[in-house]
């Protein structure tokens, strides 16, 4: 019986789960959109509500708390600057999950992981804003 077992272990050890989960959310953060296998998905869903959660909250202990979860201290000021002022007046519900259809290699059912009244030219800008700085190196 699985009696009080929360969460899936996606086949992995506690800490590469912890690290795989820092860096999608960090990943989350900064695109604002990710895709995902679905599992996976919907084990994030729950983490970024939380972290959106401290951001609204806003105190030094709540940035604190996020950077132990995230990792990435400059997704972190996105989190608190940005995400906790867009969602302040929304009572949760901060992500959605939308079923993507199967990877073509293994078949794996994929999932697009996004937030909820999301920024569109966020996704793609860091690699943008790198092609455009790689372009004018060049000449």
């Amino acid at each position: 019986m699985r009696h009080g077992v929360a969460h899936r272990k996606l086949g992995r050890t506690t800490s590469h789960r912890h690290a795989m989960f820092a860096n999608m959310a960090a990943s989350l953060i900064e695109h604002e959109q990710i895709v995902t296998t679905l599992p996976k998905a919907k084990e994030l869903k729950p983490i970024m509500d939380k972290l959106i959660t401290l951001a609204k909250r806003g105190d030094l202990h709540a940035r604190r708390q996020a950077i132990s979860k995230v990792r990435d201290v400059n997704q972190v000021a996105k989190l608190f600057e940005t995400l906790g002022p867009r969602y302040a007046e929304r009572n949760g519900g901060y992500t959605r999950v939308l079923k993507a259809g199967f990877r073509h290699g293994d078949n794996a059912a994929l999932a697009v992981i996004e937030l909820v009244d999301r920024d569109p030219e966020a996704r793609g800008a860091a690699d943008r804003a790198r092609m455009a700085e790689m372009g004018a190196s060049d000449e």
